[in-house]
């Protein structure tokens, strides 16, 4: 019964993630701008750790998963099921605000579903090495702040603001470059809806943060106390 209260809140927490955080881009990017959306995505993430971290550890990411079973602070027999829950929860997260946007006149969801991609479907028109050196770093940034938060010198009750500024800035960072993935769950479940040219580059969005989730744990092996 633990185990699946667990699974239930990592499939919720992503997707709130989602709704949250693409959501906001595909709604309301017009307004709010890239500083708007940053701030989106960090705080979806901020007031999930609180409601949900203590019932799953709110992952809500297969990159900080990964990460927490390299450095043994997470059973690689629960990661399976941890990673499957967060992707499904990213594919219901987009379901919902593709029902809500297709509800705009001009609603492209080719376009403007807030999708990761490089070259032509990038932001600022960045190539495929920018954003695979983006995701790579931005992934390794994220996972080892995720990582710190769990220390038991770290400040109790304080990891969920650590970890949503940490997403907050990081999306300020990255946005223009790949609109900023570090998270495959988030990027499989708008790229499924949107098909085209951000399914055929979603490798890139799910590789490349969880090769960076294995650095971030690298990194933090090196330097943990």
């Amino acid at each position: 019964m633990k185990d699946t209260k667990a699974l239930v809140a990592e499939f919720f927490g992503t997707m709130f993630l989602v709704i949250g955080g693409c959501g906001t881009a595909v709604l309301a990017g017009a307004k709010v701008g890239t500083l708007g959306v940053a701030l989106a995505f960090g705080l979806s993430l901020l007031v999930m750790a609180y409601a949900i971290g203590h019932i799953s550890g709110c992952h809500i990411n297969p990159a900080v998963t990964l990460a927490m079973v390299l450095q043994r602070k997470f059973p690689i027999v629960k990661a399976a099921g941890y990673m499957a829950a967060q992707v499904i929860g990213g594919v219901v997260g987009a379901l919902v605000i593709y029902f809500i946007a297709k509800g705009a006149p001009g609603f492209d969801i080719t376009t403007g579903f807030a999708t990761n991609g490089f070259g032509s479907a990038s932001p600022g028109g960045f190539t495929l090495g920018a954003a695979i050196l983006t995701e790579l770093v931005m992934t390794a940034l994220l996972t080892f702040v995720v990582l710190s938060t769990t220390s038991k010198k770290f400040p109790e009750g304080f990891g969920g603001i650590a970890a949503g500024l940490s997403l907050a800035l990081i999306h300020m960072i990255s946005i223009p470059v790949t609109n900023t993935s570090v998270n495959p769950a988030r990027s499989i479940g708008v790229a499924l809806l949107a098909g085209g040219l951000a399914l055929s580059q979603l490798w890139v969005f799910i590789l490349i943060p969880l090769v960076g989730g294995a650095l971030g744990a690298g990194i933090y092996s090196m330097i943990e106390e």
